[in-house]
């Protein structure tokens, strides 16, 4: 599975504070550890960046590629301008630059997906809809279908789009993180060929840090059964890229097993393979939510 690091990011204080003072060192530095810890990826996030995007997004790319020019870019803003002067600075490498995120309001595809085009880009399709969230998998099937059929019409085939059904807290939102297994499932059928990804870390937003992890590790192992091609992920979560690069198969074993009822005994595992049993019962729905179900 690809990694899309996600931590140049206008909302970290230190990189925050680069990108505002024009600062150089920390990005660089950044973009050389994710490129170490064996990111596929680099997302460079300026948030909504409406005052200066169009201004910032170019001097951060050309910033990143002075010292990493192997590894492809996500052009991640809600800025529509500034993803267009990002583009027209971006140094190619061998996979093209990804566009973070057009979503399925015709308002924002009719405008981003000729960018998209011009520029030979792929782009994280959205399933974010004119209704917000989409209530079931359902939904965003039919969000899927609008959005890549108009970037069909555009000429970007499927194998250009990587499709995101949105990953929801499972803390407040349990049914949604089963949809979205669901809706994993239904991909190929709807959209052969298309790629997929998603903001991993949002399933574990809000509960304890010390939680996030596993939560996080537990949900990619899922989402990657049904076919999840990528995730936006956190380059410091050495356990998680290794799972990610086939490095934990026992791990992945145990979460499959337990995805089919077929769960191992419990006395018979190690406490880090017991907690991944349990984490994957509280993602389906299985056992409630609590802070403490790994204590239960």
């Amino acid at each position: 599975m690809l990694c899309l690091g996600e931590s140049l990011n206008v909302m970290s204080k230190k990189i925050g504070g680069a990108f505002k003072a024009r600062d150089p060192k920390p990005i660089q530095e950044e973009a050389l550890f994710q490129k170490e810890k064996g990111m596929d990826y680099i997302d460079i996030n300026l948030g909504p960046a409406k005052k200066d995007g169009i201004e910032l997004m170019p001097w951060v790319i050309q910033t990143v590629q002075e010292v990493v020019d192997d590894i492809p870019l996500v052009l991640d803003t809600s800025n529509i301008d500034a993803i267009e002067a990002g583009l027209k600075v971006y140094k190619p490498t061998e996979k093209a630059p990804l566009i973070n995120s057009i979503m399925c309001r015709t308002e924002r595809y009719e405008k981003m997906i000729p960018l998209a085009a011009e520029y030979n880009a792929d782009f994280i399709a959205l399933m974010w809809g004119p209704d917000g969230l989409p209530r079931d998998e359902n939904e965003r099937a039919a969000l899927c279908v609008e959005l890549l059929y108009a970037a069909n019409e555009a000429g970007i085939e499927n194998e250009r789009i990587w499709v995101d059904g949105i990953v929801t807290p499972v803390n407040i939102q349990q049914q949604q993180c089963v949809s979205l297994l669901e809706f994993q499932k239904m991909i190929q059928d709807i959209a052969p060929g298309a790629k997929s990804t998603c903001g991993l870390s949002n399933i574990s937003n809000g509960p304890p840090v010390h939680l996030r992890p596993i939560l996080n590790s537990t949900y990619m192992v899922m989402l990657e059964r049904y076919g999840m091609y990528s995730v936006i992920s956190d380059p410091l979560d050495d356990k998680l890229t290794d799972i990610a690069k086939g490095k934990r198969q026992d791990i992945v074993d145990v979460v499959l097993a337990t995805m089919d009822g077929n769960a191992p005994d419990i006395s018979s595992l190690s406490k880090e393979l017991v907690d991944y049993v349990k984490t994957v019962d509280v993602i389906l729905g299985r056992t409630l939510y609590s802070d403490s179900w790994l204590e239960l």
